[in-house]
């Protein structure tokens, strides 16, 4: 049984809609079970405590319900910020379906950010929001290659199934794509990988990939990702390379990432 916490309002304001033009954030589950190494949303300033324990929101469709009834003004709803809203217990527990129904009925429009192929499941309603509104599906690869997906991203499937839900939404029309973030320095930056991440988002028919050559680091989220390098990869010294590189800086760029992104520019 999914723990359930409190909440009062789940669809609220963003501060800029220059992301991806999203107006309101939803945000329906606290916590992922992903276990992804470097995922942000671990940053001691979201005050999410034990992240790996994944919680549902107390009475979340009718509060989302509401939410959507006090809106004057329509717009894009994104989510998946801080939580993947298609995490293991989504399959039984629909919240994030039934709250894309809602979405639906009441005229907004949707932006998805996930690592899972459950997303696909969804694609009913999805299409059925596209009528009306945009829908915009951001699938998350990092990697070329499942072997290091599944050591780095150990919970979500691996890239090549990603990839196959990227050619999979394409095929029904929906505007999907990929997000290339982050890419971690010394682990995830080499050129031929980044070029060949794009050959095959072209051949699924990726709209578009979003890349960001680096990662970032701050407190709580820093230290998980240090001993996850010493524990992943105990012969290479990552995390006295990355002290020695970034000291204590919030982005941590690759060092090669003006070449990538000249490369990715290019391909």
């Amino acid at each position: 049984m999914i723990e359930q916490i409190p909440a009062k309002h789940i669809i609220t304001k963003t501060k800029s809609s220059n992301w991806f033009g999203l107006d309101y954030n939803m945000n329906i589950y606290h916590g992922c079970c992903h276990g992804c190494i470097y995922c942000d949303s671990r940053s001691s300033c979201y005050q999410i405590t034990d992240f790996d324990n994944v919680r549902a929101k107390e009475h979340a469709l009718t509060i989302i319900r509401d939410d959507l009834r006090r809106k004057v003004k329509k717009g894009v709803i994104g989510t998946g910020a801080m939580s993947d809203p298609y995490n293991p217990f989504e399959e039984t527990l629909t919240l994030t379906r039934h709250a894309l129904e809602l979405i639906d009925a009441f005229g907004f429009g949707i932006g998805i950010a996930t690592k899972s192929t459950l997303l696909w499941r969804d694609t009913d309603i999805l299409e059925s929001i596209r009528e009306h509104s945009p829908v915009l599906l951001k699938v998350t690869i990092t990697t070329p290659k499942d072997s290091l997906s599944q050591i780095i991203e150990p919970g979500a499937p691996c890239s090549s199934k990603r990839m196959e839900l990227i050619a999979r939404l394409a095929s029904k029309g929906l505007f999907a794509g990929i997000l290339l973030m982050p890419v971690l320095p010394f682990i995830e930056d080499a050129k031929e990988d980044i070029l060949r991440l794009v050959s095959m988002a072209h051949k699924a028919g990726a709209r578009f990939i979003y890349p960001a050559f680096g990662m970032t680091l701050r407190g709580n989220q820093r230290e998980w990702y240090f001993d996850c390098l010493d524990r992943l990869f105990p012969e290479e010294n990552l995390r006295s390379r990355y002290i020695r590189t970034y000291k204590n800086s919030y982005e941590c760029a690759s060092p090669h990432a003006k070449l990538l992104w000249n490369a990715f520019s290019s391909a």
